[in-house]
């Protein structure tokens, strides 16, 4: 890589001088990324390690190549496999959806069809898993059962271990995408003292699944197709988001080729923390506190202040108006004309104007995103605050297993190795106990 002291500089290549030394070196662009790994011919002298990139949070670095979801921030742009998250939003369900994911291609007729009722085949859970979730506390967080069960999951099903077999690779998938709704439910209705109310695959995914959530009636219960609908439409909206934190766990523990139960009950731990998977509640929280829209000039003052923080505004990715958070606008609506209009809703929206006509948060790009309006309409449908993460995760649960699916079909790929910065102790000797201060 090292090249003469004036090298003629090509378009595809970034030429750096190495002010410490003279030296100047040329290193590929591609995708315009330059590989961190050439960073490292650039030394200080022979025993020198060479450069590295440091980034913490991953911030400006591409740890993989997928085709899996494109995001532009700048412009607010969400698509998977090519298709605006506005036109899957409108004219898809989940299901298709997540064949689309996993599959790279929207399905035909008779595709989506076998799709379906192969996903319907593994909603079933063992009873012994069912025994395991009942072992829960009463007061237990529906998440960190469903965190523990998917990875109980594992031990019941040990050929999952056999990753580099595509039809393998492909029946855990429709398991998990099965199962998972299955597991909440039952976390949900544990959490409740209820008994758990099994699959109807009569009906439709989510539909199947609300029934499961909230069926006191007998076999017959019939969600409503509206909040059905809104609910799916939800599922579609969470399915994938790039390179996130738990998507980044589901590769990073992928990467040592263990069983994608193991591998999503990480990325499920991931999504848990309040930054991600519960960023919804916290949104709630806020409105509760400000009470009334009143009260919304004040608060804002406190935000600039640095007293409070602005929930559900703004995210690392996108500077714009989140696609997403536009469609869950949208949603409210409908929501609320069957469930009664959520007292908050009004404090959201006088929320978000007045912050969108404020330059101190317009110059900050901080915008509605998804978690702004979930929440109003996961509580209106009923949902205490501690089943939110759960539902993100169903929804997640797709995007996870297409980009695991399509990392062990890359060549790239090795197990996750980042490096670090040492700021401990040069070498020292060792102490005996007696001669210690």
């Amino acid at each position: 890589m090292e090249s003469p002291a004036s090298p003629t500089p090509s378009k595809n290549r970034l030429t750096v001088i190495d002010q410490r030394t003279g030296k100047s070196y040329e290193i590929p662009i591609t995708d315009g990324t330059v590989r961190a790994i050439d960073l490292r011919a650039i030394k200080n002298g022979a025993d020198d390690f060479g450069l590295m990139v440091f980034d913490p949070a991953f911030t400006n670095t591409a740890a993989c190549r997928s085709s899996v979801t494109f995001i532009d921030g700048d412009k607010g742009v969400l698509e998977y496999r090519g298709y605006p998250i506005e036109d899957l939003a409108e004219k898809s369900t989940y299901l298709e959806t997540a064949y689309l994911l996993v599959f790279g291609e929207l399905p035909t007729s008779k595709a989506l069809c076998e799709w379906e009722e192969e996903i319907k085949l593994h909603t079933l859970i063992h009873e012994n898993i069912c025994n395991l979730i009942r072992a829960f506390r009463y007061d237990a967080h529906p998440m960190g059962i469903v965190v523990s069960t998917i990875a109980a999951l594992s031990t019941y099903y040990p050929e999952a271990m056999r990753v580099q077999d595509p039809a393998n690779r492909r029946l855990q998938i429709v398991r998990l995408i099965g199962k998972l709704p299955t597991i909440a439910a039952f976390a949900y209705r544990h959490s409740q003292g209820h008994r758990f109310t099994y699959p109807d695959n009569r009906l439709d995914y989510t539909g199947n699944f609300l029934s499961m959530l909230f069926n006191l009636q007998g076999r017959d219960h019939q969600p409503d197709p509206v909040l059905t609908r809104a609910l799916d439409v939800l599922f579609v909206l969470h399915a994938d988001h790039e390179q996130n934190c738990s998507t980044s766990a589901m590769r990073g523990v992928g990467s040592s080729l263990v069983d994608p139960y193991s591998a999503m009950s990480a990325a499920t731990a991931a999504l848990y923390g309040p930054l991600h998977g519960g960023a919804n509640e916290a949104v709630l929280d806020m409105l509760v506190e400000i009470g009334s829209s009143k009260n919304i000039p004040a608060f804002l003052r406190s935000v600039k202040a640095g007293d409070r923080r602005l929930m559900g505004f703004g995210h690392r990715v996108y500077k714009n108006y989140d696609p997403r958070a536009r469609i869950i606008k949208e949603i409210a609506y409908s929501v609320f004309e069957v469930t009664g209009r959520n007292p908050l809703l009004d404090i959201a929206l006088e929320l978000e104007r007045i912050a969108l006509q404020d330059e101190y948060f317009v110059s900050r790009k901080l915008y509605p995103n998804v978690d702004f309006y979930s929440g109003l309409i996961y509580q209106a449908m009923g949902f205490p605050t501690t089943m939110f993460p759960v539902l993100f995760a169903i929804g997640r649960t797709c995007g996870w297993l297409a980009q695991w699916n399509e990392m062990q079909q890359d060549s790239d790929t090795r197990i996750a190795r980042p490096r670090q910065i040492y700021t401990g102790h040069p070498r020292r000797s060792y102490l005996p106990l007696d001669q210690r201060g």
